[in-house]
């Protein structure tokens, strides 16, 4: 399959400025089935956040060396690397030097993969008060924004877990607080069923700071969501996107879908079914944007 200038495969209609990618772990474990995948889409870029079961932090020397080298064999352009900072496994009172150790494996290896953005998110709480903990994280973020910039990374801050992942607010202050260019948000549509709230009502909010947006749908409650192809949920995919290209974004929109691979429910479909089933989540988003695009034709 041909693939033209923005990484798609040829034929596929996008608005401008806007390029289409995939989570590669959500197509499977191995390097394999992840390259499989994205080239199988016809698309150009991959997010990275495990290869072969391992953080791309924690990738030995060798065998990041030979990622690097596939994923150029292969046309894969990397978008983003999704890290474990300050994420669901890391609580506000989790060691500190644990996030700032993989930041500064990742500077390294972001260069190497060509991409500056990192996935991050704000500390889920842990027995402090809201004081404490707003301090608490407002302060490691400062400090990781300070380290990501003299590394030239940018953090992207995610709608997920931690003090600022639910409300716009936050999400602002956040922002406003650290006040570095290598913080700004990345957009999850589809976050909202698992933490209780309505993602697109973040827009009107973040949407001038958002500079990376996650593709899932949804339906069902926190203790029991069902993933579910882009559009058939009710997390207001399509309305998100156009939103967001009202606004003006151009950037990446990142398929995650989690039907047969959630990582952090030890969730994962090996093989061909992993790989297929990334694939038909990829030619539904596809659909869905070719009517947005025909909407600005």
């Amino acid at each position: 399959m041909s693939v033209d200038a923005t990484g798609t495969s040829a034929g596929t209609a996008l608005p401008p400025g806007i390029a289409l990618c995939g989570i590669g772990d959500e197509a499977g474990a191995s390097l394999d089935e992840q390259i499989s995948a994205l080239t199988t889409l016809g698309w150009g870029h991959i997010e990275l956040r495990n290869v072969d079961g391992t953080a791309v932090a924690d990738i030995d020397e060798a065998a990041f060396e030979r990622l690097v080298d596939r994923l150029a064999a292969a046309d894969l352009a990397v978008t983003c690397v999704d890290s474990r900072i300050a994420n669901w496994g890391r609580p506000i009172t989790a060691d500190f030097d644990a996030d700032l150790r993989e930041l500064d494996a990742l500077g390294e290896r972001c260069h190497r993969l060509g991409t500056r953005y990192v996935r991050v998110m704000s500390y889920p709480n842990d027995g402090l008060s809201e004081a404490d903990w707003r301090q608490e994280v407002l302060t490691r973020m400062g400090k990781l924004a300070a380290r990501a910039e003299e590394a030239g990374l940018v953090l992207l801050h995610e709608n997920c877990a931690g003090w600022a992942g639910t409300e716009a607010a936050r999400m602002r202050e956040l922002l406003t607080e650290v006040d570095s260019p290598a913080l700004r948000l990345l957009f999850d549509v589809g976050n909202g069923v698992a933490y209780d709230y309505e993602a697109y009502d973040l827009l009107p909010t973040i949407a001038p700071y958002v500079e990376h947006v996650h593709i899932k749908d949804a339906v069902g409650t926190p203790e029991d969501a069902s993933y579910l192809l882009p559009g058939d949920g009710r997390c207001r995919v399509e309305d998100s996107l156009r939103y967001l290209l009202d606004q003006g974004y151009t950037g990446v929109w990142s398929i995650e879908p989690h039907i047969n691979v959630r990582p952090h429910e030890s969730l994962a479909t090996e093989g061909k079914d992993g790989v297929d089933a990334f694939v038909e989540y990829g030619r539904a988003l596809e659909r869905m944007v070719a009517r947005l695009a025909g909407e600005r034709a």
